[in-house]
This record gives C-alpha cells, sequence and structure tokens, in this order.
C-alpha cells in the first residue's frame, strides 16, 4: 500500500494554511485596485466562468458577493460562446474566470468576448500569465505553487480566499478583513482533526452517499461530492437541504450515509431540522460543524473549530472532507494522486 504521507495529495492539503496566509499578503492590493474599478463602473452584476473545482468556488461567490455587496452572481454557460458562438449581452458586469491552470478554452473564451463587449474582466488562477490570465484586466493569483496531485484542494480552498478578499474590499470593513485573517490558523486546526483514518475504515465499501449543505455551504457540499467521486469512485449526490426534501428524500433507507455540513450561523436552525428529519428515515449522519447540537445528532461527528464566521465557514468546513476522500481512497488501495481516467487540466471547448 503507498505511505500516504509521501503522496502529493497529502503534502497540498496540509500546505493549505501556509498557501492562505500567502494569498491574503499578497493580493490584498490586487484586490482593492479591482473593488475600486468595480465602484468607478458602477459595475451591478457578476458573470462567472468555471468548471469542476473552481465551479463550486464560484457557488461560494453567489452567496458571498449577494448577501456582503449586494451584488447578483451569475454562473456562465460556455457553449454559447465556444461552441454555439451565441454569446448574451452582459450589460454592466464584472466577468470573473476562475480556473487553476487558466488554459481552459471555453472559459477563455467567455473573457474574449467580455473584453470585446468592453466590460470589467477578471480572473483568479493559479497561473497569472496563462490564457486566463493575459485575457483579463485584473488577476488575483492563488499563490499555491504548483498543485501536482490531480485532485484539487489548496486551489480550490486558495479560490475561495480569493473571493473572500475581493468581497471584503468591496465591504471595506475591518472586522471583516479581521476575521479573514484568522482563516489560516483555523485551517491548521481543522486539519488536525484525528480519527479521519478509522472513519474512512467505516466506509470502505460504501458504494453511494449524499451530500448536504446549504447557504454559503452549498459549494461545500458540491465540493465534498466531486472529491469523494474523484478519488473514491463513490457514486456522491449534492443537494441544499431544502431541494432534498422535493423529491430525493425518497432515497433514503435504514444506514443510507448523508455527509452534512452544518457549521454554526445564520442557517444551523434549518440545518438541525433536517438532520432530524433525515435521522427519521434512518440515514446515518456523518456532520461536519463546530456547533455541539449538530455533532451530537451524528453518527459520524467531525468536530471544527470554534471562531469562522459563517461566511467564511466554507473555507474551514471543507478540510475534514478532503481528509475523509483522502482516507477512504487510502483505505481502498487507491492511488490518491493519480484517479483514474483523469488528469489535471482538462481543456474544453
Amino acid at each position: 500500500m503507498i505511505n500516504l504521507t509521501q503522496t502529493n495529495l497529502y503534502r497540498e492539503i496540509h500546505e493549505q494554511p501556509a498557501v492562505l496566509t500567502r494569498l491574503l499578503a499578497e493580493e490584498r492590493q490586487t484586490a482593492a485596485a479591482l473593488a475600486a474599478e468595480i465602484r468607478r463602473r458602477g459595475v451591478d452584476h457578476v458573470v462567472i466562468a468555471a468548471r469542476g473545482t473552481s465551479d463550486n468556488a464560484a457557488r461560494y461567490a453567489q452567496y458571498l458577493l449577494g448577501a456582503h455587496n449586494g451584488l447578483s452572481v451569475g454562473l456562465a454557460t460556455p457553449s454559447l460562446f465556444s461552441i454555439y458562438q451565441r454569446p448574451p449581452r452582459f450589460g454592466n458586469a464584472l466577468v470573473l474566470g476562475i480556473s487553476q491552470s487558466g488554459k481552459s478554452p471555453d472559459i477563455v473564451s467567455v473573457l474574449a468576448e467580455a473584453r470585446r463587449q468592453g466590460c470589467l474582466t477578471a480572473a483568479i488562477t493559479n497561473i497569472p500569465q496563462s490564457d486566463l490570465g493575459r485575457t483579463s484586466d485584473f488577476v488575483l493569483s492563488l499563490h499555491a505553487g504548483e498543485e501536482k496531485s490531480v485532485a484539487a484542494t489548496k486551489t480550490y480552498t486558495a479560490s475561495l480566499a480569493a473571493i473572500a478578499l475581493l468581497s471584503t474590499a468591496l465591504s471595506d470593513d475591518d472586522s471583516q478583513r479581521a476575521a479573514l485573517d484568522r482563516i489560516p490558523e483555523l485551517a491548521a486546526q481543522a486539519l488536525a482533526l484525528p480519527g479521519i483514518d478509522r472513519v474512512a475504515e467505516r466506509y470502505r465499501y460504501m458504494s453511494a452517499c449524499i451530500a448536504i449543505g446549504r447557504g454559503f455551504n452549498y459549494s461545500t457540499a458540491f465540493e465534498l461530492a466531486l472529491k469523494l467521486k474523484e478519488l473514491t469512485y463513490t457514486v456522491v449526490e449534492p443537494y441544499s437541504s431544502a431541494d432534498f426534501l422535493h423529491g430525493p428524500l425518497a432515497l433514503l433507507s435504514d444506514g443510507f450515509p448523508m455527509i452534512v455540513a452544518a457549521p454554526s450561523g445564520q442557517m444551523l436552525p434549518e440545518m438541525l431540522s433536517f438532520m432530524a428529519t433525515a435521522k427519521e428515515r434512518a440515514a446515518e449522519l456523518v456532520v461536519i460543524s463546530d456547533a455541539a447540537e449538530a455533532l451530537g445528532m451524528a453518527r459520524v461527528p467531525l468536530a471544527l473549530p470554534a471562531g469562522a464566521p459563517e461566511w467564511l465557514s466554507p473555507l474551514v468546513a471543507i478540510l475534514p472532507a478532503q481528509l475523509l476522500a483522502m482516507h477512504l481512497a487510502h483505505t481502498r488501495d487507491y492511488d490518491p494522486d493519480r484517479p483514474r481516467a483523469l488528469k489535471k487540466v482538462t481543456e474544453t471547448m
């Protein structure tokens, strides 16, 4: 069996506190400049082009830029640009591309059309000199270093941090900046969570499960589902708790695994009610939370450190899920650095 601590995935997961610290220090000025240009132009909405893990970061942006900055955020349909060649009108939008590599032609095509229409463009990427970076007016670099593992981990949390940095620059709120600056330390504490290898052993033969999140952690449900799919080949369906009650609830039966991201915050009472309903249907709950009441409802509690406000909790809540996916892959004797059929850069049209 592979020595897990020698894998790129293990190292990159544990690099995340340092990556977040570096990004927050290095990109504050760029975020402030982009925020100033957004205000100068009177930008009233945002369109984000992304795929895969980056698309899950875009879901976080929908909630954060909406809740804190009053901006409606839509997700682009890249094939309208790259294949149908029928691009919609952006209007007075910020068009934002999110891509670890910055190489995907369909994402680049969205930004290129936005520039043709005279829109403000920006990129969040790990490669500032990529095609995406060169097509953008502003580039927020992830400062993650080379990500060798196929499954994205540090570039995901760095993308969330870049979005949060832009949001705080737009808000110009010192308390929000201070909260964001505490995230690297909370991330380090979350990565020290013991016993996830034993949790993975419990789910060694799991073939399907459900991932649940809502509000700011809707993105967490999608990203944890993606990591489990990529690394363990488990069928994992992500839902908001509200959407799950509209039909998919029928999936639940005795012992059906459900992973729930339910950190403290305004959404917690709704999540507690949802988990009670799931337990009535005999679901087996794996709960990622810093709230004692939520953890108390779990068959398998994954405790988060206290201190992250709800709007920043996705940067911390995803970390136990990354560890679980890694350990489950290892338990099944899969190579976590080389998931079958996948490659690091997928260049879709």
